[in-house]
């Protein structure tokens, strides 16, 4: 575990775990870009899955709580305001679809 302290340039046990939690939120967010280029590459269009809006929103609030831990008032306010757009799209997507489940009834 010291070579890749060393490697991360932490000092503690404890930051390492954070600087982890960090790298896989980030990890996390990369994931809905990859996830959106392969929903579009298959659908011959650019689409926009709604699991791109949860990855962004799970790896949006990692990065927020890294942030915090951080206690960087950029990163903060970047990724917080993320989450509201990441949240409120997610809100609209299921209104739509129970608006449109109602009009099938």
């Amino acid at each position: 575990m010291q070579w890749l302290m060393t490697i991360l340039h932490v000092d503690t046990v404890a930051e390492l775990w954070w600087v982890l939690f960090g790298l896989s939120a980030q990890l996390m967010f990369t994931a809905r870009f990859l996830l959106q280029w392969i929903a579009s590459e298959r659908a011959k269009n650019s689409v926009m899955p709604v699991a791109f809006w949860y990855f962004s929103l799970a790896g949006g609030v990692m990065l927020l709580i890294y942030a915090l831990y951080r206690k960087d008032p950029v990163f903060v306010l970047g990724q917080a305001l993320g989450v509201v757009i990441y949240v409120r799209n997610l809100w609209l997507i299921y209104a739509n679809r129970r608006a449109d489940n109602a009009l099938s009834d």
